[in-house]
């Protein structure tokens, strides 16, 4: 027996197993690291023409929904940037605000389901003027420059038109600049500025289209951090975030600057561009900032002003304009305002909120769940009806908006979380989940129904934990 073992310790073929599995794994090793290059690289537009062309507009993967990895993954090494260098790192209270944003806007798209593009689809099968080869690498660059032409037209519509600036100005809401304020978008950003793109119908087959609307927005995430100063002679040709921060800025030499979203080169044609100057220091967030963590308030704040100002107007041509032209326009004046009338924005204190670590923790972790089960919605939606789909995003929506105001400290956030916490519980008693383990279910229900009970005391006051800071000594 000894030497039959010592025989096939010295076989080559009893090291058959070991071999085919290391090659196996090695496979897969290499396999993961091309897939992961393969995603970073769809961050910065390096993507090769031949691997992200489609024939049909549904087979063209979620681009942007499977980029959140390493969304989050950049986020992380901004911060630890921001840390060795001593600088100040991301606010969690903004950051989770930006995120809600980001995952608003993605309860829009699987409420929509693609909508916002079938007049786009529409044309292009009736009234195209010529017919591109799909696979064609000329249609590939031709389809990238034309979406970037449009979205700067976009871009800059939806700051010199009052009803598409109700619905942007969430993007520049925020009074940090950093990679989560990548993801802090409107709702209806998509419906936004759709009709801009309907000329490229005639010729961009729409797989095309959708492929390289991913991608702009894709590129403008990593554009927004202060963390790159400049990247030289890129500069003069591709949106950096040394433009982008100037775009960002309330400062009135950064107004209405710098649309582009890929090229800045549009910039620089139309008269739009901007440089950063050194020596005045960037203002982020509004001109007229709306101080709150409340993501459901922040999409819809200045929607309802625009409404209040149209019915403020005299004359149906006043109110069309308090509509149609330029934020700062008043009557009588040019449509864009004047530029004397504009607002100096000075260095403000940013608002911020103080609340214990326990509560800053629970909220991460609270927003962790909803953040999975939105994951989870965005696998079945299209196998649940739009009702189903609805009340879900509604519960994620109304989740989100209650973490903001447990930010704020708002005084009837406990009672909206207790709430929240057991209508998650009696949906997993009453509801069927047949897709789900029960163990996950079983988690879920521990989870908050201990969250709704610990809420449920503090808010009747039996619970009363509270941040209590020691004097520093004189």
């Amino acid at each position: 027996m000894s030497n039959l073992m010592e025989e096939c310790r010295n076989s080559s073929i009893c090291d058959l197993p070991i071999s085919v599995a290391g090659q196996k794994i090695t496979g897969e090793v290499k396999e993961d690291l091309v897939q992961f290059i393969r995603g970073l690289g769809r961050l910065f537009y390096v993507v090769p023409p031949e691997d992200t062309s489609f024939s049909d507009a549904e087979d063209v993967p979620k681009f942007f929904y499977n980029a959140w990895p390493y969304f989050l993954l950049f986020m992380v090494i901004e911060n630890l940037i921001l840390w060795v260098e001593n600088r100040k790192t991301a606010r969690l209270n903004d950051s989770i605000t930006s995120l809600s944003h980001g995952i608003f806007q993605e309860c829009g798209r699987l409420l929509f389901r693609g909508s916002e593009s079938y007049l786009y689809f529409y044309i292009y099968k009736n009234f195209r003027i010529c017919d591109l080869p799909w696979d064609w690498p000329l249609t590939w660059y031709l389809a990238a420059i034309g979406v970037d032409f449009c979205y700067y037209w976009v871009h800059r519509a939806c700051h010199e038109v009052h009803i598409l600036w109700a619905q942007h100005q969430v993007h520049h809401s925020s009074e940090d600049y950093n990679l989560a304020v990548g993801l802090r978008q409107s709702v209806l950003q998509g419906w936004c500025g759709f009709i801009f793109y309907l000329p490229l119908a005639l010729v961009v087959p729409p797989s095309q289209f959708v492929t390289h609307q991913y991608f702009n927005l894709l590129y403008q995430f990593w554009i927004h951090t202060e963390t790159v100063k400049t990247l030289g002679p890129l500069e003069w040709i591709f949106n950096t975030p040394n433009h982008h921060r100037v775009h960002h800025g309330s400062n009135i030499y950064c107004l209405d600057t710098n649309y582009g979203g890929v090229l800045i080169i549009w910039d620089r044609i139309f008269g739009t561009f901007a440089r950063e100057r050194e020596d005045e220091e960037i203002i982020y967030g509004l001109v007229y900032n709306q101080p709150s963590f409340n993501p459901l308030h922040l999409q819809t704040f200045y929607t309802k002003y625009v409404i209040e100002r149209f019915g403020a107007m005299e004359g149906y041509k006043n109110k069309l304009a308090a509509i149609f032209y330029g934020p700062s326009w008043q009557p009588g004046k040019p449509r864009l305002g004047l530029e004397e009338d504009k607002v100096k924005v000075t260095k403000r204190d940013k608002f911020d909120v103080q609340i214990p670590l326990w509560c800053n923790i629970y909220l991460l972790v609270h927003f962790t769940v909803m953040v999975y089960g939105f994951h989870q919605l965005a696998l079945r939606y299209l196998n649940l009806s739009p009702v189903t789909v609805l009340i879900f995003v509604v519960y994620i929506i109304a989740s989100l908006t209650n973490i903001g105001l447990l930010f704020e400290n708002h005084k009837y956030a406990p009672i909206y979380e207790v709430l929240r916490c057991m209508v998650l519980v009696t949906a997993v008693q009453r509801l069927k989940f047949p897709d789900i383990e029960c163990s996950t279910l079983l988690a879920a229900e521990t989870f908050f129904l201990v969250s709704g009970i610990f809420w449920f005391l503090k808010s009747i006051r039996i619970l009363d934990i509270t941040c209590t800071l020691k004097p520093k000594p004189a």
